[in-house]
Formats: C-alpha cells, structure tokens, sequence
C-alpha cells in the first residue's frame, strides 16, 4: 500500500471508476508527449502515484494491472518502453 492513496476494496463503482482513471492515465501516457516524459522521469512508486493523483489518476497498482492484462500484443508493443518502467517502479523493494 501507498501512503495517501484511497484503497477502493469492497464499493464496486468506486473500484469500475478506478480502473476507468488506470485506462484513462493510460491513454494519456499515450497520447501526451510532455506528460508520459513528466511521469517517465519518476523514480519511485511514491512519486509516481502523487504524480497520477495530482493530475486527477487515482487508481491502485491492482487497478493498473487489471487494466494490463486486457491490453492486445499490439498494444504492448506500442507501450512496451514506458510499461517496463512501471513494472520496474512497482517491483522495487519499499
């Protein structure tokens, strides 16, 4: 768990909303150069889900993941680079 960040565990439209902010903090990672190069540059799990909240992204980690499992292999491919970073910020020891 994250210090700060609202954990939606048991309300089923509070959790529907958090995967659509996942999908929607996606699809701005994609189409916004300036801002997937502002979270890129993140080092730490703290920081970066400050960084989505504060631009209005509130979601969990099991939120994100449920959200990647649904991407196709094209989709993968295209975000692969900033994906590996993710995975990588989430996986670090706290």
């Amino acid at each position: 768990m994250v210090d700060g960040i609202i954990l939606f565990k048991n309300n089923q439209t509070e959790n529907t909303m958090s995967v659509e902010n996942a999908k929607a903090f996606i699809e701005k990672m994609k189409s916004d150069e300036a801002f997937r190069a502002h979270i890129l540059a993140i080092e730490n799990v703290e920081e970066y889900m400050a960084a989505a909240i504060n631009a209005s992204f509130i979601f969990t980690e099991a939120e994100m993941q449920q959200v990647q499992s649904e991407f196709t292999d094209e989709d993968l491919d295209d975000m692969a680079g900033w994906l590996f970073k993710w995975n990588h910020i989430f996986d670090e020891p706290d």
